[in-house]
């Protein structure tokens, strides 16, 4: 679904406040993303939270349907898979439903609220007993930095103009889908912190962030091309992945802003 920008956001132990807490469902249960249905990426979705760690309402735009408010439900869990986990999740309002299906044009897609967070563990190789998030797809929180981006964009321009070819214009920040974008620091710098404060939210370190195919398609276009991949394969590849911005677990809770200070702890 789209992104849009906050001037600041509630952080939880599972992540942001109201943050991939709700996905869409095939008949069976299964996870439905952009990877698999690029419909999704014209679905705007807007989750005002009314107060510090309660849920608010969804609201879901798109270009051809009136905006749909959808109310957290309150019935009985279902089950889901996402990824290789098996979650539970509660159905939104049928006319919720309905208004789905008009927008992605496909009628066996449901939409489900997270309303038990715990119950997705992280992997234990990379985080603590206890940490936990709602139905992203590894971590609480994604972080990267405007130099890096800035880097990455420079290196495609390089290869482009060593192939012989006009470059491209440079690859918008909302391609990799961060939580928290910082700046001020050297080009994946963020790499190596392990634990960071901002304001009075720490937020620990847990793994660098491998990057799928998705990053390869025009949000707002669809349009699917070769880059970032192909330039990060052949600088930010190890491990047999490829790598760009990097994973974070809450420590404590709060608030974050725009403008507030980064202090690299460790």
């Amino acid at each position: 679904m789209a992104l849009r920008s906050l001037a600041s956001a509630e952080v939880l132990p599972r992540g942001l406040a109201d943050d991939r807490s709700w996905v869409v469902v095939d008949a069976d249960g299964l996870m439905v993303s952009a990877r698999t249905d690029q419909q999704l990426l014209h679905v705007q979705a807007d989750t005002p939270v009314t107060a510090p760690g309660v849920t608010g309402a969804l609201r879901l735009r798109h270009a051809g349907l009136p905006d749909r408010e959808v109310s957290v439900p309150q019935g009985t869990p279902v089950p889901l898979r996402l990824h290789a986990n098996d979650l539970t999740g509660v159905e939104a309002d049928p006319e919720t439903q309905t208004w789905l299906r008009a927008a992605v044009g496909r009628d066996d897609v449901r939409l489900l609220w997270c309303q038990a967070p715990e119950q997705r563990r992280l992997n234990p190789a990379y985080s603590r007993p206890g940490d936990h998030t709602a139905y992203a797809d590894g971590y609480p929180v994604t972080l990267v930095s405007e130099e890096s981006l800035r880097q990455l964009n420079d290196w495609i321009v390089e290869g482009a103009l060593a192939r012989g070819e006009e470059p491209d214009a440079p690859l918008p920040m909302e391609r990799f889908r961060p939580n928290i974008v910082v700046a001020g620091a050297e080009p994946f710098a963020e790499d190596g912190w392990r634990r960071v404060r901002m304001g009075d939210v720490v937020l620990r370190m847990a793994r660098p962030t491998d990057r799928c195919v998705m990053t390869t398609v025009d949000p707002t276009t669809l349009a699917r091309g070769k880059e970032p991949i192909r330039t990060l394969a052949r600088h930010r590849r190890w491990d047999g992945k490829t790598w760009f911005a990097v994973n974070l677990v809450p420590e404590t809770t709060g608030t974050v802003n725009v403008g507030d200070e980064v202090v690299v702890e460790e």
